[in-house]
């Protein structure tokens, strides 16, 4: 190969030789350099390079070589050197002078390096035997590719190329060094002298050198590598100062002794990486702990505070305090709930996202604190919004409770008012002893009026009659001033049951004087019998049409108007009845005038007279208009109630049914993507600002249900649709987009952290929609075994049932596409576990067992060694000092016991 290129063809008449090597690290060399290889210069680097590099090594063993053909042609040391670097023993050496001992020697030497994956061709002990310059050259350079050079490895390159990324990658930050090959980059010295400084920066004032100045670079370099760093000089400045091109070979040997001097540093940095991976992923996973807690904390104190105030049911006693509290609930549903539905839905995300990042680095599920799980948060929701539903319900029945209570309590007012005016007077009368001084004429009429107003007497009771059932009425449904209508109707009841002892009384009185009266005036009698009954209708009307009324629908009005339009079709009969009446009050001042009676111008037999009925009837008539008037307004306000009720259903009904196409397409889209997972994600995402943009039209509707209920209006046949179908479809369609998002960033995560490529996802993806027979996002247990089938799996029920422990771990008997994914990540990516983050704070700690707080300040940035050494607990081995640190029981418990 072209590692051995020095040496062929040169000597004249030499044999040539030819070095292959199976893992084939040495790229080939050019033509020129092939020909600049004839440099008595190159030789004589060669010749002191590799001669202190053999002594490095030999003198190990106490001994070294001067000659580097001569002291190696018996083949002793070359036998003794391969020990040295390979830790191995070789064949025992003969002892003899001879040339076929030294030969025999020789060729165990070169049969070891063959052992060892090197071929040599064409290469005889002999030439070593002879002393032949170029061939022992040649063969020590073989030597050190083998065993200085080839293990080298940076970013999987090996060999001269991970020799020459590892020279840039630590010369980077030095200005004047370009670090390039190995011959020409190092001339001026600088490249040496930053590899010291970048590994031992103390040993070097870097700033001091100069480019200009190559001799005091290399002598600088090379002395203070021997003195410090135990790295014999190899060569002298002026070997590769007074040289066009330093032999290539010459450098990389010196070169690699400073890799291999500063290796244990590079292992370190290396461990020391991969701990802070581990420790940043863990605190990144522990602030998402944190945060998941105290979301849970402040939801579920939320809801815990919110409850019992949707669960107070104390009854208010006006409609005005009633209906500030459905105003309250209203601000609550627009204002307080909302945000936390989007809090409770971050929390589920969050949720999601954590345990996926957890899963990814290989770290035990997180398990939330007792009483904060989401299901624990969603029990509390549940009951929330079991809470709001009973609130709201009572709410509305309250609100329809004080609506009649105030109806009936007018109603009441009316009718005891009316009634306590017609009593006014009334005992005073029955009490009277005008019958003891009245002629027999007066005492007739006396009986005759009393039986009158027995006759109107039970005209009114019903009307009592009616004032207690109201009062029951109230009582039953709770009035909160019952007591005073209590006390009131009572007062009504016991003056009623006076006034009928006294009538009762004073009809016994009459009939005891009756014998002495003989003559009564039958037109009086018949006035006031017909005139009672009259006046109490026209009353009864009066109250009929002042009476107050609620509806709650355009039939209810309108029986209300039929009913007015009947008794309206009454008055003309009225009217006739009312014109017989006065036509008997006429009678009787004719007969009076005719007669000359004295009667002292008044009815003796009741106190009604013409001019109240008179004015009653206009009184009547003045109230029918006014009646039609307030129909037809309350009318006007029932087709606006219709108005309402039709406007909420036609954005109900177009809603609703947008929400449920909406949740299907989500569904859909959530099985059938396409793209890539980016592509998808802000697809989705142009459709969340779609249904967001639509919030508007809820917001509309919201404003139409206020004024539904601030109208009063109870029902709708005009829609299936409540606003709370709206709201919980809506809620539901916020929570399912933003769930398909997260479900998405989720994929992106496990394709990103386990290095899965865009088509394997597709290819995961497809192979998914594929087997998802059913279309509902999950594969049934067969149809994920054919899926592996197709995939190239080839298992049999046992390996079946693991794989199913794995992707189904609560036996449900469905793969959800994330299982499925997660378990396709494991089949082809790589991660870091347990075992590797213990190896690595071994590094650090130097092979021991434990870890001292000092060497993870060093090793690690401030903030993750102060991490680790809080965490880790006092290592307790046989072996232990004051302080030391356990990392075995720490990186165990970064994992969980079932890693180990």
């Amino acid at each position: 190969t072209a590692a051995t290129a020095n040496y062929v063809g040169l000597g004249g008449g030499g044999r040539a030789i030819e070095l292959l090597y199976e893992n084939d690290y040495m790229p080939q060399e050019d033509d020129w350099d092939r020909d600049m290889l004839l440099d008595p210069a190159w030789e004589k680097q060669q010749r002191k390079t590799f001669t202190a590099w053999c002594n490095s090594h030999l003198r190990k063993a106490g001994t070294q070589i001067e000659n580097i053909e001569e002291d190696f042609r018996d083949g002793l040391k070359l036998m003794l050197l391969l020990e040295v670097i390979s830790g191995e023993r070789l064949a025992k050496p003969e002892r003899g002078k001879m040339r076929v001992h030294k030969i025999s020697n020789v060729n165990k030497a070169l049969h070891y390096i063959t052992s060892k994956g090197v071929k040599l061709v064409s290469i005889g002990a002999e030439e070593i035997v002879d002393g032949n310059a170029k061939m022992t050259l040649g063969m020590i350079w073989t030597i050190i590719l083998r065993f200085a050079i080839q293990d080298i490895s940076v970013e999987e390159t090996s060999a001269k190329e991970g020799l020459l990324l590892w020279c840039q990658r630590k010369t980077a930050p030095y200005k004047n060094v370009n670090i390039q090959n190995f011959h020409i980059s190092w001339k001026d010295g600088l490249g040496f002298c930053a590899l010291i400084h970048r590994h031992r920066p103390e040993l070097i004032d870097y700033g001091k050198l100069r480019k200009d100045d190559p001799m005091t670079n290399l002598n600088t370099a090379f002395d203070v590598a021997e003195k410090y760093l135990d790295i014999p000089k190899m060569l002298d400045a002026e070997d590769i100062v007074g040289t066009a091109r330093p032999d290539e070979k010459a450098i990389m040997t010196y070169v690699s002794s400073f890799y291999h001097a500063f290796s244990g540093a590079q292992k370190a940095e290396t461990a020391a990486n991969r701990i802070c991976k581990v420790l940043a992923v863990n605190q990144e996973n522990e602030q998402l702990m944190e945060d998941y807690e105290k979301l849970a904390s402040d939801l579920l104190e939320w809801i815990r505070r919110t409850i019992p105030w949707l669960e107070n049911r104390a009854p208010e006693n006006t409609m005005l305090a009633m209906q500030q509290k459905l105003e309250d609930f209203r601000d609550y549903r627009r204002q307080h709930k909302p945000p936390k539905v989007q809090e409770k839905c971050q929390l589920e995300i969050n949720f999601n996202t954590l345990q996926t990042k957890l899963r990814l680095s290989n770290r035990p599920a997180f398990m939330p604190s007792e009483g904060k799980m989401v299901s624990d948060v969603s029990n509390a929701w549940g009951g929330l919004e079991g809470a709001e539903k009973g609130y709201e319900e009572w709410l509305l029945n309250e609100i329809r409770r004080l609506e009649r209570l105030d109806h009936l309590a007018e109603k009441f007012r009316q009718k005891a008012a009316t009634h306590e005016a017609w009593t006014e007077g009334k005992e005073e009368m029955l009490q009277a002893r005008d019958f003891e001084t009245a002629s027999l004429s007066e005492i007739k009429a006396l009986l005759k009026k009393h039986e009158a107003f027995e006759s109107d007497l039970a005209a009114h009771q019903d009307r009592v009659e009616q004032i207690a059932a109201i009062a029951q009425e109230l009582n039953e449904l709770d009035y909160y001033d019952s007591p005073s209508v209590n006390s009131r109707c009572q007062r009504i009841c016991d003056r009623w049951d006076a006034l009928g002892a006294l009538t009762q009384k004073r009809s016994e009185a009459l009939q005891r004087t009756e014998k002495l009266l003989e003559t009564i005036d039958q037109l009086y009698l018949e006035f006031a019998k017909r005139a009672a009954p009259f006046n109490n209708w026209m009353e009864g009307a009066m109250e009929d049409l002042q009476d107050t009324f609620i509806v709650h629908t355009i039939e209810e009005i309108q029986g209300l108007s039929t009913a007015h339009e009947q008794f309206k079709a009454t008055l003309p009969d009225a009217d006739k009845e009312r014109g017989a009446i006065l036509g008997i009050h006429n009678e009787i001042a004719k007969i009076v005038a005719t007669y000359h009676v004295n009667m002292a111008g008044t009815n003796p037999y009741t106190t009604i007279n013409p001019q109240d009925i008179n004015a009653k009837w206009d009184k009547v008539r003045q109230l029918v208009p006014q009646r039609d008037q307030a129909l037809i307004e309350e009318h006007a306000r029932q087709q606006n109630n219709e108005r309402l009720r039709r406007q909420f259903a036609n954005q109900a009904n177009v809603i609703g049914p947008w929400i449920q196409t909406k949740m299907e397409e989500i569904g859909r889209i959530s099985i059938e993507m396409h793209g890539t997972l980016e592509d998808q994600l802000t697809h989705l995402r142009q459709y969340e600002k779609n249904i967001v943009n639509y919030k508007p039209k809820i917001d509309q509707l919201e404003g139409d249900h206020q004024l539904i209920q601030e109208a009063l209006i109870f029902d709708n046949k005009h829609t299936n649709y409540t606003m709370e179908h709206i709201r919980v479809g809506w809620e539901q369609l916020l929570t399912t987009i933003a769930r398909t998002i997260n479900e998405i960033e989720n994929q992106i995560l496990t394709r990103d952290a386990k290095g899965i490529s865009q088509d394997q996802m597709n290819e995961f993806r497809a192979s998914f929609n594929h087997f998802d027979r059913k279309k509902t996002g999950m594969m049934e247990a067969e149809d994920f075994k054919t899926c592996l089938i197709s995939l190239g799996y080839n298992m049999g029920e046992a390996e079946f049932s693991r794989i199913m422990s794995i992707v189904d771990p609560n036996r449900v008997g469905v793969v959800t596409f994330q299982a499925f994914i997660d378990f396709m990540s494991r089949e082809t990516a790589d991660t870091d576990t347990a075992d590797q983050v213990m190896a690595s704070f071994k590094v650090l700690a130097g092979d021991k067992n434990f870890i001292m707080a000092d060497e993870l300040r060093r090793e690690l940035p401030p903030d993750q060694a102060e991490y680790c050494i809080a965490r880790m607990a006092p290592y307790s081995g046989t072996d232990a000092v004051p302080g030391a640190l356990d990392y075995m029981s720490f990186s165990t418990a970064l994992y969980g016991e079932s890693d180990l």
